[in-house]
């Protein structure tokens, strides 16, 4: 067919199934955030104020730079004559929604363990992503794609010392419980699993999560790679539509950095590295209700 030879990398992906099953009744509003990035008001109880990223690719250390001489020039505007921000803010949590590194190679690994410290919020919370070559013990070796033979290291997430990492985990701070997941429908990488195989992966996400932190997204949900192909898995929308976390955040499609939600989730796209490669995009805020 025509859509077929329009997709590029993911011959699996479900963008039939979307349009023909799944949009018509989905809400979807979409976000803008304010000028700091929030995605939503802070609430006048407690909170939480957690930052999301993900996907920097062994470029952590250049956002950070970015931030420091953002700093240095804050009389400088731009973003259409806002002040200009930071380009991590300060929260309470940081979340890195996975791809920290290319290859996950010990080098890089350390590196992003090294920036993550220079961090100065108290709580990071990190997920593996596909790149993360080396994390998935039960990955089979033989489907993975040939440039990518031989590279990362087993347990490479033990470097990870300066956050909590998380891995089919939850994590609670200050009564707010937050759960991470890797796997992904993005055949030839760590953590791959077939859409009908994660059915079962996201069976284990418990009840009572208020921040679901997956790599790759449910379907529909900015989760679309140009032209045509939906990366998403219709089992993780389902299974957020059933368990109603506050907010849903994933990267893995460079190209929908973006907030959209529906009746009850915040469905936040928090890819840093733009598709281009050329420079980073803001990391996003939510306030969250301490319990």
């Amino acid at each position: 067919s025509v859509m077929a030879e329009r997709k590029i990398v993911d011959p699996h992906s479900v963008e039939g199934l979307w349009d023909r099953e799944m949009r018509e009744g989905r809400v979807q509003i979409e976000i803008t955030p304010d000028e700091n990035g929030g995605v939503n008001s802070p609430p006048s109880s407690p909170f939480l104020t957690v930052v999301m990223i993900s996907d920097t690719h062994c470029e952590l250390d250049k956002m950070i730079e970015q931030s420091k001489s953002k700093r240095a020039s804050k009389a400088i505007e731009i973003f259409s004559n806002q002040p200009i921000v930071d380009l991590i803010p300060y929260g309470d949590v940081l979340i890195h929604a996975g791809d920290i590194t290319t290859y996950g190679d010990e080098e890089n690994l350390i590196k992003f363990n090294k920036e993550l410290g220079r961090l100065p919020h108290p709580h990071k919370i990190v997920i593996a992503g596909n790149h993360e070559l080396g994390f998935d013990a039960e990955e089979d070796l033989s489907q993975r794609k040939d440039k990518y033979e031989g590279k990362g290291i087993a347990e490479g997430w033990k470097l990870l010392t300066n956050c909590t990492f998380l891995n089919d985990s939850a994590t609670v701070i200050d009564g707010v419980t937050f759960y991470g997941s890797s796997w992904h429908p993005l055949e030839g990488y760590p953590f791959y699993r077939t859409r009908e195989q994660l059915k079962e992966k996201w069976e284990g996400i418990p009840e009572g999560v208020d921040v679901l932190i997956t790599h790759s997204p449910p379907i529909g949900y900015l989760d679309l790679y140009p032209p045509v192909e939906r990366w998403g898995c219709r089992y993780l929308l389902e299974k957020v539509e059933l368990l109603r976390p506050l907010v849903h955040v994933f990267g893995h499609v460079h190209y929908c950095h973006g907030v959209v939600r529906n009746e009850h989730t915040f469905f936040v796209n928090a890819a840093s590295q733009k598709a281009s490669k050329d420079g980073f995009n803001r990391p996003f805020i939510a306030y969250i209700p301490k319990k």
